[in-house]
């Protein structure tokens, strides 16, 4: 197990410092560039506040700074700041850099290549099984796979990760511990096990609207490249997008059909000089020599083994905290099947999948929904969304 590499007083001050309301992680390294040292600067924020430098700050105590470790001790994780060696060194490298994360799992998987894959909440079935296989065979082929933990684009590629034998980094709004959606709790615990649950929050923080942007720039900057799989043009996606292409790192983009709002964001993308995506052997072809990529164009893509293989597994949550709010509507198997269905035809039987109906359920409301004129029938056992 890796140990903290920083002292104890100046570990402390950093987590003060990320803990004062008014600093935020870009005016803690200002004040540690001024100082020399982290202890140095929680020393003089007292005397600055007091000379209304800084009127809005309220200092963190050592106190409460003490309380926050120690309790990160005792659920197992791990408290990274800014200066201590297990920090991966791309997100030092950032223009607003963490300084404090607290990290469910091994510090020592942080220092792998990152690919980030993120998307639509709301993602069409084609578009989760592509993120799933993407993820499965990058993978297999040694690359650590970054996401958000949402539904929808990023919990299919923590699952293609995770089956694919590789490591998988999350990167929650909310604090470490705290499972959100509720329905992920099991990939939760999977991550914490075999990855990396991270957060800038303190653990048993409920997640909040704001936390998600910033969150956003530690999936872009960990990564080497950001692959968007859909995306609305209003999509918090973009963002993420965005972030990386101000911090350097390769924007992708997975192209879809103009009549699908999901696919508004990634043609945007494209459109704009996104890297055009369509199986990991794309990725690897850029993101690393070829010499050095571990299979070809040519190599067939799993299926859905992935998804199947993540759909038999069950492991405990244990040591969590499970959000009871914002609660998920239930949806309709119909609404679910409308969500899933996209202007590509996808496969009956994966709608059956992923709903986890009978198939004469879903046959019967597919029919229903034919008969409306929604969606329309194709060879092969295939149905598509009716243009409007």
């Amino acid at each position: 197990m890796q140990l903290s590499t920083i002292d104890p007083d100046e570990q402390r001050a950093w987590l003060q410092l990320a803990r004062s309301r008014g600093i935020g992680p870009t005016h803690a390294l200002r004040l540690f560039n001024r100082f020399g040292s982290a202890v140095e600067a929680v020393a003089a924020l007292p005397r600055l506040i007091s000379t209304d430098r800084w009127p809005n700050c309220v200092l963190c105590s050592a106190g409460q700074a003490d309380r926050e470790r120690d309790a990160v001790a005792r659920s197992g994780a791990h408290l990274l700041v800014y200066g201590d060696s297990r920090l991966p060194a791309a997100l030092r490298e950032i223009a607003d850099p963490p300084v404090a994360l607290i990290v469910r799992g091994s510090p020592a998987l942080l220092t792998g290549e990152g690919v980030a894959i993120v998307g639509a909440r709301d993602a069409s079935a084609n578009g989760c099984t592509l993120a799933s296989r993407i993820a499965f065979d990058l993978a297999e082929a040694g690359m650590t796979i970054v996401s958000g933990l949402a539904r929808g684009i990023d919990t299919f590629a923590h699952r293609g990760a995770l089956d694919g034998g590789g490591t998988t980094i999350a990167f929650v709004g909310g604090g470490a511990d705290v499972i959100y959606p509720p329905e992920n709790a099991e990939l939760t615990a999977k991550i914490a096990a075999c990855g990396c649950v991270i957060s800038e929050r303190p653990l048993g923080a409920i997640p909040r609207a704001r936390d998600f942007p910033r969150r956003n720039r530690l999936i872009s900057g960990f990564a080497k490249g950001v692959l968007v799989v859909e995306a609305a043009l209003r999509s918090g996606s973009l963002i993420t997008a965005r972030l990386a292409a101000e911090q350097g790192r390769e924007v992708m983009a997975v192209p879809g059909s103009p009549l699908d709002p999901r696919h508004g964001g990634t043609n945007h993308l494209l459109k704009q000089g996104a890297t055009l995506v369509e199986n990991a052997a794309d990725i690897l072809s850029f993101l690393r020599p070829l010499s050095d990529a571990r299979m070809g164009p040519d190599r067939p893509i799993h299926p859905s083994k992935a998804e199947s293989a993540a759909s038999r597994r069950h492991f405990a949550p244990g040591g969590t905290a499970t959000m009871a709010s914002p609660r998920r509507q239930v949806l309709t198997l119909e609404e679910q099947l409308l969500q899933l269905i996209a202007m590509e035809p996808v496969a009956v039987d994966e709608l059956v999948r992923q709903c986890q109906a009978s198939v004469a359920h879903v046959q019967e409301v597919l029919l229903e929904l034919e008969l409306d004129g929604r969606i329309d029938r194709h060879s092969g056992n295939r149905v598509s969304r009716r243009a409007a």
